[in-house]
């Protein structure tokens, strides 16, 4: 999505890292399947796209 000002054009990215406390390896199985799930279903909900996510034990990456 582009947006523009008066003089600018650009397109906004944004990553988000979301960590368990003390980077426990507690994603896995079932939890990735919720965590994702609930992830996607709130981007759509504010008009975001998920352009890349990687869903690693102990942390979630985002390109949003």
């Amino acid at each position: 999505d582009i947006n523009s000002l008066a003089h600018t054009n650009g397109i906004v990215s944004i990553t988000l890292l979301f960590a368990p406390k003390y980077r426990r390896k507690l994603i896995y199985g079932q939890l990735k399947r919720d965590i994702a799930n609930i992830l996607s279903m709130l981007c759509k909900r504010k008009g975001a796209k998920i352009v890349e996510a990687e869903v690693c034990p102990d942390h979630i990456h985002m390109l949003v």
